[in-house]
């Protein structure tokens, strides 16, 4: 994916402040509008300095992207590490979501509709009459929280650091830090979220703060990978494990088990584990897929027994494709 150059397109610094930000776009926009430029390519220019000025005009959304734009490479492709947003709440802006449909597929994967005032916003004001009353609870807030599967299936506390960026004084964008322990319990599954009454946005007055909810995201594991509740893994076996059936060993998150295979064992097929995956009510299965090693024919004894093999036990695995 092509990375966009947010800044180069509306032709500010990096450390340039929101007015300055503001300022530069209402002139490029005055400029480029496509009822009244005559430039060519006018329309794109427009649209490309939109989809500019909707992440840079909002103090978290660009502190995100200059997260997420430095771990990238200049000259590769883009593609944005799983945790690159962990710790920032997209507030809404001020496009609807039918106003997104000509952003590219770059700003589609960081922020998606969830970045815009359309259906998948999440932020909200609560109370009647909120914008007339002196007192008002806080906004929530929205974060994601990356975790392992070894915490979601025994349960964990984690510290987590959220990135709160503020404008200062001179309009520029700096960004703050807090701290905050979470309790993970054991058995939440992906995409839960976990609430943190009262962590949100400051109220006004004497309003009670919002509450801040995180989304539960795993990480990349060396092993696992996690269905709902149900985990799955690729489970390499020998060629006699296959054949023969019996007793291998499998790891689980609980530690290792044995598993019965069967004779005659195929790759690709599935075995189940029963109440092996996420603990809950009912908890999550564990499922080995199965995959056959081939040990190397390394020794002349080792070819030997291949081809004693394939005399007493012949076989042709492609029959079915005429070959």
């Amino acid at each position: 994916m092509e990375f966009k150059d947010y800044y180069k397109i509306m032709g500010v610094a990096k450390d340039a402040t929101q007015d300055e930000i503001k300022r530069t776009y209402r002139k490029l926009a005055r400029k480029f509008h496509p009822d009244v430029s005559k430039e060519r390519g006018a329309e794109d220019k427009f649209k490309e300095l939109g989809e500019a000025y909707e992440v840079l005009k909002d103090p978290e959304k660009r502190a995100a992207y200059d997260q997420a734009a430095a771990q990238w490479k200049r000259g590769e492709q883009f593609t944005p590490p799983p945790d690159w947003n962990a710790g920032f709440d997209f507030h809404r802006g001020d496009f609807g979501a039918e106003d997104l449909s000509g952003f590219s597929d770059f700003f589609e994967t960081l922020f998606g509709r969830r970045a815009a005032g359309g259906a998948g916003g999440h932020t909200r004001r609560r109370g009647r009459g909120a914008r007339h009353e002196a007192h008002m609870q806080g906004e929530d807030q929205h974060a994601r929280l990356f975790i392992s599967l070894e915490d979601a299936f025994h349960g964990a506390t984690q510290a987590i650091t959220l990135g709160i960026p503020e404008v200062d004084a001179s309009g520029r964008v700096i960004n703050k830090t807090r701290t905050l322990n979470v309790k993970i319990p054991a058995g939440i599954k992906e995409g839960q979220r976990i609430r943190l009454p009262q962590q949100g946005g400051p109220g006004v007055g004497s309003g009670a703060a919002g509450d801040l909810y995180l989304e539960v995201r795993f990480k990349p594991h060396r092993f696992f990978r996690a269905e709902g509740r149900d985990i799955y893994l690729d489970l390499p076996i020998t060629p006699w494990e296959a054949a023969l059936g019996g007793p291998v060993p499998v790891p689980t998150l609980a530690g290792k088990v044995e598993l019965a295979a069967p004779a005659g064992a195929q790759a690709g097929q599935k075995l189940r584990l029963r109440g092996r995956g996420l603990p809950g009510n009912p908890p999550g299965d564990q499922y080995a897929v199965l995959s056959i090693v081939t040990p190397p024919a390394t020794t002349p004894e080792a070819r030997a027994l291949y081809q004693r093999m394939a005399q007493v036990m012949p076989m042709n695995p492609r029959a079915d494709m005429g070959v």
